[in-house]
């Protein structure tokens, strides 16, 4: 199939991007790199009257870490981001999140924010934002606004985004733990395939090896990415023990609500957060072990 006919603009300024989308409201939509939004067009799941180009915009394209927290404009490519030393040192679980995003053709293209608002359930970067607690920055010509991750998933393929506003950054948290651990886990038909269920888990512990932060999330085992903050923070206080990485591991899957489709059904999906909860846990727990 083909899309529907549209008028394309290419933005020359975050503000003129804003101005188009204030001006067309819901008949606009933004493209950057296209790997969500062109199938979606082919398929005429969306039919928009304006294509507004954001891709160019060299003030969506920085990467930098600003006090306690790493920031990641809206039009970054994802390989980009996956490549850059800054990503992998301040905020690695972002960089294991993005090893499982889709392939080598479509992370040279796709973008960190893109993936973000399309809020697909089963996104990698849609959990690490929800699981990190990463807050979005909103652009609108009415002024900017600042968002946390699990206020901006409002459901599947659902953001809070107004037809008039813009992603502009995702601001990610860095651990400033005496030593931290990470890990993301995975199950798809094929690597790169959407993930059937994902699991993340970030652990800090202190030098005597007490923790003192944790943090879990499931995706592709809902409506959205969902962080189990509750559950994480009985885990501070403790040595990890194996029997109790179990128990959260367990209870966060028996707080689901999944659904059942061609390539799983809801219970093997909560089985499947069950397991890979652990594992995500347990491969944070490793990781402290080998932290200098």
């Amino acid at each position: 199939m083909k899309a529907a006919p549209f008028e394309y603009v290419r933005a020359e300024s975050l503000d003129h991007a804003c101005q188009m989308l204030a001006l067309r409201g819901e008949e606009a939509k933004l493209i950057a790199g296209g790997q969500s939004l062109v199938p979606m067009l082919a398929m005429r799941l969306l039919a928009p009257a304006w294509l507004v180009n954001i891709h160019g915009l060299a003030e969506l394209q920085e990467i930098s870490v600003v006090q306690d927290q790493l920031v990641i404009g809206a039009a970054v490519r994802q390989c980009v981001a996956d490549a850059d030393p800054q990503v992998k040192q301040s905020v690695p679980l972002l960089s294991k999140a993005l090893h499982w995003v889709g392939h080598a053709a479509t992370r040279n293209r796709g973008t960190v924010g893109g993936s973000l608002a399309h809020a697909d359930p089963s996104a990698e970067l849609a959990l690490a934002a929800a699981l990190l607690d990463a807050t979005l920055s909103l652009k609108s010509a009415r002024g900017i606004r600042q968002v946390a991750a699990g206020d901006f998933l409002v459901g599947p393929m659902m953001t809070c985004l107004e037809p008039d506003e813009c992603l502009v950054d995702a601001r990610f948290p860095i651990w400033r733990e005496d030593r931290s651990g990470c890990a993301f886990e995975e199950i798809s038909a094929r690597h790169g395939d959407f993930a059937i269920v994902s699991a993340a888990a970030q652990l800090g512990v202190d030098q005597a090896g007490v923790c003192t932060r944790a943090a879990l999330g499931i995706g592709g085992a809902g409506p959205m990415a969902r962080a189990f903050s509750d559950l994480a923070r009985r885990l501070v206080g403790t040595r990890l023990e194996e029997a109790l990485l179990r128990e959260v591991a367990q209870e966060a899957a028996a707080q689901l609500e999944p659904t059942g489709d061609l390539q799983a059904s809801a219970a093997y999906r909560r089985h499947l957060a069950a397991v890979l909860a652990k594992r995500a846990l347990l491969g944070a727990r490793r990781e402290l072990v080998l932290s200098p």
